[in-house]
């Protein structure tokens, strides 16, 4: 699929300059970027719907294990 872009200068060159390094064809580069991208953003979509889910999950006060494990979910960075 063709498509066509606007960037800054900089971001260009700084592009060029990679794609140069990592002997790679601007297309490639600019296709990998913008996949990465998008995985990066699916995972807050995930984390969203674990959210959801935790908040109906309700816990028994002797269920320390569980409550550790829900704390541990919510601290981390998905």
């Amino acid at each position: 699929m063709k498509t066509a872009i606007s960037i800054p200068d900089d971001l260009f060159e700084d592009a060029e300059r990679l794609a140069r390094t990592q002997k790679k064809s601007r297309s490639r580069l600019y296709g990998d970027a913008v996949r990465e991208y998008v995985a990066r953003h699916s995972a807050d979509q995930v984390t969203g719907a674990l959210n959801e889910v935790l908040e109906g999950v309700t816990l028994g006060e002797a269920d320390f294990v569980a409550r550790g494990a829900r704390t541990t979910l919510e601290r981390s960075d998905w």
